[in-house]
């Protein structure tokens, strides 16, 4: 049997930063792809995947600098190339799918307008005809009313469907290549399954090669034919799809396979409540968002509030917490009724609740160090300084496994993103509260660095008794780390109970969905999802 010749050969590529002792962000990284394949580059934070998806079009980032090897697309070697021969493959022949689609396009201009550009202005060709290329393209990706969708803009349309537009952009100019960079990584679970459908249909029926970039390894292998793994920027293993998934050789790699093999928390002794939600109502103006909300958490128990993006969910922890007043109902803490905003709460009552937010960059003050950060509450609350208040900050932060010799004085800037969703702990646990609200505290993060948040998590509960309230879309991450799950859908609970019995017997419709919605690591897991969804 012949192979094809590759469209992409990648050889010995090296890319390094201008700063930072030119550090390797790519280190001799060679990989292959031919028509109609998909190759999936799977790695934590800092392996290099964006980069080398990024250098498949001859692309570096500010800072960067290609220092070795080659990348050639159909013959050309794009490093040595002039600018006018990029242009002619970026965004035409090679094309980019990023992972903010919100983010990407200019919330200012329509859709239709926006997609069809690169086609129009690049290749020339006629706008009505782009228009119609377009549709097709909205029909073929299933997205709703796809005659008039692009005459919407951005902010008109859900994360999934806009994704989904993106992918169409980049479709447009008929390309032979398309680099998928974690396009559903931000995505609820039932979203990301119908935009995998979408982008694996629209590879298949294009004859499309790909590179499908992301940190979970379940989703993609839905998407590709074969695996290319990533570490600090160095190649760790090669392999099919199965090979990888079922008889991986490399440590790191059974690592990332074993990330989603979590078992149900073993059931625990009933406690004391701590905290009471009875009658929530909530509404943004004229929209509600919370309907008739009821809720407890005793001491030392974890929580988990499940549901899509505008459920409900981090509206009812920001009532909870005071950030948003109710339109009715009461929240109770030991016992006793909360205020209904943080204005009007008692100093003793605000360190009682604390709230560790889903993005830490946007949580952290980027001017201030560590020791201010965490030193803040322990001076507010406690009243702590000089010897006393160092000693304090220096144990919270062994408490959270980090060494504070080396972190203490740096910025968020400098530290990663499982350290920086440490500090925010840290931060949270120097009030000392009775719960801990966590919105979406790890969906962030790589899956390695997930797990270990979560591990710490749970052996600060262990020490400390603390409720937790962990507010996810990640039905995975609940399997391990609940007692009891409250299944959100627009606004209403919709189904509660024991996380066992919620994973062995759901009862709703919606839960059933969500369960089923999970990627696993089974090379035919959307096939059987598909399977069952069908009519």
């Amino acid at each position: 049997m012949t192979h094809p010749t590759p469209l992409l050969t990648i050889d010995n590529l090296v890319i390094r930063s201008d700063g930072d002792g030119e550090k390797s962000i790519v280190d001799g990284i060679s990989l292959q792809l031919r028509p109609g394949e998909v190759l999936g580059l799977i790695g934590e934070s800092g392996a290099g995947k964006s980069t080398l998806g990024l250098a498949a079009m001859g692309f570096v980032r500010q800072g960067l600098t290609i220092s070795g090897g080659s990348v050639r697309f159909n013959g050309t070697d794009l490093v040595d190339a002039y600018d006018a021969s990029r242009r002619k493959v970026r965004g035409q022949q090679i094309s980019y799918v990023a992972q903010s689609a919100a983010a990407s396009f200019n919330p200012a201009h329509k859709l239709i307008n926006q997609c069809i550009e690169t086609r129009v202005v690049e290749q020339h060709a006629s706008v009505e005809e782009s228009r119609r290329k377009v549709e097709g393209l909205f029909t073929q990706l299933q997205l709703p009313q796809p005659m008039s969708i692009g005459q919407r803009y951005p902010h008109q349309l859900s994360g999934g469907q806009l994704q989904r537009v993106m992918t169409a952009m980049a479709l447009t100019p008929d390309p032979r290549i398309v680099v998928f960079d974690e396009p559903t990584t931000a995505l609820d679970v039932t979203t990301q399954v119908e935009v995998l459908v979408s982008i694996r249909r629209a590879v298949r029926e294009n004859g499309l090669a790909a590179l499908y970039i992301s940190h979970d390894l379940a989703v993609v292998a839905q998407i590709a034919d074969s695996i290319l793994v990533l570490r600090h920027g160095k190649a760790i293993e090669y392999g099919t799809v199965e090979q990888i998934l079922y008889s991986p050789q490399e440590a790191y790699t059974k690592l990332l396979v074993g990330t989603r093999k979590n078992d149900v928390r073993p059931p625990r002794a009933t406690t004391k409540e701590v905290l009471g939600v009875s009658g929530i109502f909530a509404s943004y103006g004229n929209h509600p968002v919370l309907k008739d909300i009821d809720l407890s958490a005793e001491r030392g128990e974890t929580v988990a509030i499940v549901g899509e993006s505008g459920s409900g969910k981090s509206t009812l922890g920001r009532v909870i917490a005071g950030l948003m007043a109710p339109a009715a109902g009461n929240v109770m803490l030991d016992g006793k009724p909360l205020a209904p905003t943080i204005s009007e709460r008692k100093p003793a009552e605000l360190r009682q609740l604390q709230l560790i937010h889903q993005n830490p960059d946007m949580a952290l003050n980027p001017q201030h160090s560590v020791r201010r950060i965490i030193g803040r509450p322990l001076t507010f609350f406690e009243g702590l300084r000089g010897t006393a208040l160092n000693a304090r900050i220096n144990q919270l932060i062994e408490l959270i496994e980090l060494d504070p010799a080396k972190i203490i004085d740096r910025k968020p800037s400098e530290l990663s993103g499982g350290q920086k969703q440490r500090i925010c702990i840290a931060r949270a646990l120097a009030a000392t509260p009775s719960v801990l609200i966590l919105d979406e505290a790890t969906s962030a993060l790589d899956p390695l660095v997930a797990q270990g948040i979560l591990k710490l998590l749970a052996r600060l509960q262990r020490e400390t008794d603390t409720a937790y309230l962990f507010i996810t879309h990640d039905l995975d991450t609940v399997r391990s780390i609940a007692d009891r799950v409250v299944v959100m859908q627009q606004g209403s609970l919709v189904e509660s109970g024991q996380t066992a019995r919620i994973f062995t017997d759901p009862q709703e419709p919606y839960t059933q969905r969500l369960l089923n919605s999970t990627p696993e690591m089974n090379v035919h897991w959307l096939d059987r999802v598909l399977a069952q969804s069908a009519p």
